[in-house]
């Protein structure tokens, strides 16, 4: 896209130049204490949910059906650090996080109206409650009918403190030996994943680059 300047006067209501604006709110992002379902349910009367990690093999909340499905403009990535679940403070492990760029193949859950708030409030306490994902409403391609959804997706925050960006694979596999948290070793957070997806039928190159560096258990 192509940018064009304009010099125009400068006024006194202009910021000097040594102090720096804060961004402009996201649109796309959902207020996080906004629990309401109606304004996130689809055209069909259902709540869509996009899993891209461990909500694929431990969900937590009940659903009608799970669909394969695509979102674009993100992709799967491990780039947050973990304190608590899969690591601790002295050593962190790592969870995984949707990135922006390319695309991710998943699984989309499609939650009953009547279920959608107690899933919304289950999602609200387990997916936010470390300041690491931006909750957002984005379109997903169900792979088994083409149709689009909108789904509820958490994406990671790059202006979160635990936010590590991308991480080169034996680094990220040595994190992962080595985290362990409240909900076990993190090792069995990558390999369920990656377990998961195959039996979905997906590949993540990422993903398994990062497993075939682990060292088997002892």
């Amino acid at each position: 896209m192509l940018l064009c300047r304009t010099m125009i006067p400068r006024s006194p209501a202009t910021p000097s130049p040594g102090l720096r604006e804060a961004p402009a709110p996201d649109p796309g992002i959902l207020d996080p204490g906004t629990l309401d379902p109606a304004p996130l349910l689809d055209t069909d009367g259902f709540l869509y949910v996009f899993g891209y990690g461990s909500l694929i093999w431990k969900p937590g909340f009940a659903f009608e059906a799970t669909h394969p499905a695509l979102l674009r403009g993100f992709h799967r990535r491990f780039c947050i650090w973990s304190h608590r679940y899969r690591g601790t403070p002295e050593v962190p492990g790592l969870v995984l996080g949707l990135d922006r760029g390319g695309s991710c193949r998943g699984i989309v859950f499609r939650v009953a109206a009547s279920r959608a708030a107690e899933v919304l409030a289950y999602l609200e306490e387990r997916e936010m409650s470390g300041d690491v994902y931006h909750r957002r409403l984005l379109p997903v391609r169900l792979l088994d009918s083409g149709a689009i959804r909108r789904a509820v997706t958490f994406v990671a925050d790059r202006r979160a403190g635990a936010y590590c960006g991308p991480l080169p694979p034996d680094a990220a596999a040595a994190a992962i030996a080595r985290g362990h948290g409240v909900m076990g070793p993190n090792r069995d957070y990558l390999l369920n994943t990656v377990s998961h997806l195959r039996e979905l039928g997906l590949r993540d190159a990422g993903l398994d680059r990062i497993a075939a560096l682990l060292e088997p258990s002892g």
